[in-house]
């Protein structure tokens, strides 16, 4: 899988097809624990400021551009990304390419009770060749305990899914993802965020328009106001003036 750095962060330049015949490739291998996370302005912002957050995108085995500002990132620096990948393209690409192929089994780990229990009943209805092994809700708490944190890890290896989804926002699922992978016996991790969400229509996402247009953001913006109001105009500034600090400062280079 070819790479770009965005910021220092290794992104995936790769179409969606080839990120989820990328993660399909793990499942068949039933290799080591690999994981998944996604990369959008918002992220990189907070985990420049975040040493564990850092570490735990620089480790992942994929990196996706989940964001249009990744791609317009890639354009300025003189880069090959050209289009967005995103959690939900990831959430979909894989579990109808497996459900093709039947006999694979799925875990979810996040949000509220309820949540799981629309996501397993949506599941049933849209990928008839998956089995819902496991469902973990766990607490609304910036850190777990070492007690939790076994129930969470043991909960998953008990179930033996090929594909574990991880939907607890950023950054605390790639942190999770990232401090438990070693005791994690699953081929496959994602973290999806707010795919849990989309896939059970709580939030909607943007129409393809505005998608393509790159406002997708505004949808999202108008319906949970204060959950992103502080990543639009707060951290989407910040990394729009870094990339443009570290194009120039690229530009200076090449010509001393």
């Amino acid at each position: 899988m070819k790479v770009e750095k965005i910021l220092g962060y290794s992104v995936a330049v790769a179409s969606v097809k080839e990120c989820v015949e990328e993660i399909s490739h793990w499942i068949e291998h039933r290799s080591n624990p690999r994981y998944c996370v996604c990369a959008n302005p918002h992220s990189i912002e907070v985990a420049l400021d975040d040493d564990l957050f850092s570490q735990a995108i620089r480790s992942a085995d994929l990196v996706i551009p989940d964001g249009i500002g990744v791609v317009w990132a890639s354009r300025l620096l003189g880069g090959r990304i050209t289009e967005r990948v995103t959690g939900s393209d990831i959430f979909e690409g894989v579990c109808s390419s497996l459900s093709r192929r039947g006999g694979y089994k799925m875990f979810f780990l996040g949000s509220t009770v309820q949540t799981l229990q629309d996501i397993n009943a949506r599941m049933h209805e849209r990928f008839l060749g998956l089995e819902v092994v496991g469902f973990y809700s766990p607490p609304f708490t910036d850190e777990f305990g070492d007690t939790e944190n076994t129930q969470m890890v043991e909960a998953v290896n008990v179930a033996q899914p090929d594909v574990l989804w991880v939907g607890m926002t950023a950054p605390k699922q790639e942190k999770w993802i990232f401090r438990n992978l070693g005791r994690l016996q699953v081929p496959a991790i994602c973290a999806v965020g707010a795919v849990f969400d989309f896939f059970t229509d709580r939030v909607f996402r943007a129409p393809r328009t505005l998608q393509w247009l790159g406002l997708e953001w505004l949808p999202r913006l108008i319906q949970q106001p204060r959950r992103m109001w502080r990543r639009n105009f707060i951290s989407n500034p910040r990394f729009v003036l870094r990339v443009i600090s570290d194009r120039f400062r690229s530009a200076g280079h090449r010509i001393q």
